[in-house]
């Protein structure tokens, strides 16, 4: 299945696609959540599935629709650094990694798919990574690399919008990976039935304004989905809603002579065969109003009482 989440009416809803039109699954079962997240805790995917099926011509769904994250609220998003040898090598570290490079994002850096990545008043070295975005379905601890796919209950598509000189002013990245509204999210959850086991083999292909910045393959990820499922629950429990960011390949603006930064205006999309298009425009943090501090009134003198 291919499931949204959108917005149309100011309402939240869930959608899949059957064939070219999509399916409001909300309207024909309304005790179903309109966050993969939620679904993937109630396991409820075979809901949805239901659902789609039931729907007719009534249940399409027409008119505009506002995009929102497949998970609005991800447990945990999980992010892989240099996972891609030509991307490693166009960095200025050196060699490969042996362990994956893992770091962590926070909710409110995600944003929609036809919504504003933001650029932040603090830098402008805002840059572009696309990647794949693997969606825990099945929790566990030391999951065996053998068992691993067992836990993956799908993919999507991130721009793990990067904010270059805060990412770098320490050896840890936090700061750079975690502004407000930097980071691409959707629109599209497939589960992964639908696409080759690990969501190996599929073309992924990063524009801006419409030039291919970035194009390459998830065969070439060093560390394939596998391996990071069962890296990342050595260290923690993994949970259903949880989403590991499986790494971008080279093209990145940072290492380009001279750099690429993303500006206001600008329009960066990412695809992944069989996944779908996470469209990005970019627009900057307003400039903070400083408004003018009010004076005190002054107070009138008391009249003075007549003796």
């Amino acid at each position: 299945m291919k499931i949204v989440a959108f917005k149309q009416g100011g309402k939240a809803a869930l959608g899949v696609y059957k064939g070219d039109d999509l399916v409001n699954v909300s309207k024909i079962d309304k005790s179903l959540p309109t966050d993969v997240g939620d679904i993937l805790k109630a396991r409820a995917l075979g809901k949805v599935s239901a659902a789609a099926r039931k729907a007719k011509a009534k249940d399409v769904v027409k008119g505009r629709v506002s995009w929102l994250p497949p998970l609005q609220n991800p447990g945990k998003i999980i992010c892989i650094g240099l996972n891609y040898i030509d991307h490693a090598a166009e960095s200025p570290f050196e060699g490969l990694p042996s362990y994956p490079v893992l770091f962590l994002r926070v909710n409110t850096s995600l944003v929609a798919s036809g919504q504003p990545m933001i650029r932040p008043r603090a830098s402008i070295q805002y840059d572009f990574e696309g990647e794949m975005v693997a969606v825990i379905g099945k929790g566990g601890r030391h999951i065996p690399k053998s068992k691993a796919l067992e836990h993956v209950a799908g993919y999507s598509v991130f721009n793990d919008g990067s904010i270059r000189d805060y990412q770098f002013k320490s050896p840890q990245w936090t700061a750079g990976k975690n502004f407000d509204a930097t980071g691409g999210f959707g629109p599209e959850f497939v589960t992964a039935d639908e696409l080759p086991k690990g969501g190996k083999g599929l073309r992924l292909q990063t524009r801006l304004n419409g030039k291919v910045v970035q194009e390459a393959n998830t065969k070439n990820l060093i560390f394939s989905v596998q391996q990071l499922v069962a890296t990342c629950s050595e260290v923690f429990t993994l949970e259903p809603g949880d989403i590991i960011v499986t790494g971008t390949p080279a093209g990145v603006g940072a290492f380009r002579k001279p750099p690429l930064w993303m500006k206001d205006g600008d329009v960066c999309e990412v695809e992944i065969e069989g996944i779908g298009t996470l469209r990005s425009p970019i627009k900057d943090e307003p400039a903070k109003r400083r408004a003018a501090a009010k004076k005190p009134a002054k107070k009138k003198p008391a009249a003075k009482k007549k003796k």
